[in-house]
């Protein structure tokens, strides 16, 4: 269900988003549900998963979603075979 769009985006205020902008450095936030900016394409993004902070860098068509749809939480199943003897 979308947010109402008379809210606006959800956005929380990253620390360091001064210095990311400047200097390139990674921004590392948990912040999954924040919505992805205009302002942000360009900009090195460390999403927490739950257990590793994995790197995302936000290009132009990320604009709208949310920063978490690119952090999957699961790992892919694969089946291994065993050797019997």
């Amino acid at each position: 269900m979308p947010r109402a769009a008379w809210k606006g985006p959800y956005f929380v205020a990253f620390p360091g988003l001064r210095q990311a902008i400047q200097n390139g450095t990674p921004i590392a936030t948990q912040a999954r549900s924040c919505t992805i900016l205009p302002s942000f394409v360009g900009l090195k993004f460390l999403i927490h998963n739950g257990k590793d902070y994995i790197p995302v860098k936000i290009e132009e068509e990320m604009v709208g979603h949310k920063l978490g749809e690119f952090a999957f939480t699961r790992k892919r199943f694969s089946y291994r075979f065993t050797k019997a003897k």
